[in-house]
């Protein structure tokens, strides 16, 4: 299993490409083709996450002091 991306890997990824090239993040859009669709980065910021067992994958939460397994991520949107 491969572990999460961290910005020192990204920015040796980045480095590989044109500084000029446009930057997306691709996603499946969940429709019956499991069409991918690619998503422009507008900002790059700071956040929280938190595994959802609802979700079964981490989201993004508002620190509060009930939080415990809380991670500081990078969050590309």
């Amino acid at each position: 299993m491969r572990s999460n991306m961290t910005v020192g890997q990204l920015i040796e990824e980045l480095q590989r490409f044109d500084e000029d090239s446009e930057v997306r993040f691709a996603y499946n859009y969940g429709d019956h083709w499991n069409t991918q669709v690619a998503k422009p980065i507008r900002t790059i910021d700071s956040g929280t996450v938190f595994y959802s067992e609802y979700h079964r994958m981490d989201k993004v939460i508002e620190v509060d002091s009930d939080d415990e397994d809380y991670v500081e991520v990078i969050i590309l949107a």
